[in-house]
């Protein structure tokens, strides 16, 4: 049975029409459901970490974590801090089923990594979506990671293989823990698809936020040490340093 939402049904329409912003209901002249001073508003991701994109008080540093120990991918790419409205919008997209909220986020997303590329970022061959773990897709009846991955594939014209990475066992919720139990409960809680090729190609995980960084790091060490060239990490959000304004 596939939980995932067909990707050309009603979710997909909500961006083609003249509507309302979502987050103001003012009418919006743009072709995706937000007006020019709520995007303005956004929590813009600006200074930050040229690793991790752990938000920093000046641009062009690199976090102590990331300098003492550099984590197997190469770069994250996020446009916004985990901030009001970003974290309502990502917690009604993944926890209430409001896809539209989901497809608008991935559409400007999308925009960020076009700019991105054209400044020089390197281009992946692959879209990867972290996987979820069978029990939790069986609750939620969806993964929003592969959603986004998906939007994006379209977006940019990039491949989205959501079924290389596997969730090979059940760990418990990463929420409710801490950066070094994060990292403890993730050994060996992902595996290649039999078969996987990725040798020598350029790879970027998709996810909806990006926390301490520790399932993005395990992710990208197995794809590395199976021979990928690089990996990037594409998010919506990255959280500030706990107790950081």
């Amino acid at each position: 049975m596939r939980c995932q939402p067909p990707p050309n049904k009603l979710v997909y329409i909500c961006t083609k029409n003249n509507q309302s912003c979502l987050l103001c209901n003012e009418s919006t002249d743009n072709p995706y459901p937000l007006c020019v001073p709520c995007e303005a508003e956004l929590p813009w991701l600006h200074e930050h970490c040229q690793v991790c994109a752990l938000p920093l008080p000046f641009a062009g540093l690199t976090c102590g974590q990331c300098s003492k120990h550099p984590p197997a991918f190469e770069r994250v790419e996020a446009p916004w801090y985990y901030g009001f409205p970003i974290d309502a919008l990502i917690t009604r997209f993944k926890h209430n089923s409001r896809w539209p909220f989901g497809r608008l986020l991935a559409e400007l997303l999308g925009h960020w990594l076009e700019h991105s590329f054209d400044e020089g970022l390197p281009r992946p061959q692959r879209l990867l979506p972290v996987p979820m773990a069978r029990k939790r897709l069986r609750q939620r009846g969806f993964n929003q990671a592969a959603m986004l991955a998906n939007w994006l594939s379209a977006s940019l014209d990039i491949t989205c293989d959501e079924h290389l990475l596997l969730r090979s066992r059940e760990t418990q919720a990463q929420q409710d823990l801490d950066a070094l139990a994060r990292k403890r409960n993730l050994r060996h809680a992902f595996a290649l698809a039999p078969g996987a090729q990725v040798k020598g190609m350029h790879l970027a995980l998709v996810d909806d936020v990006l926390t301490t960084g520790a399932t993005a790091d395990a992710l990208a060490r197995l794809l590395i040490d199976a021979g990928a060239a690089r990996v990037d990490v594409y998010c919506l959000a990255r959280t500030p340093k706990p107790g950081s304004t």
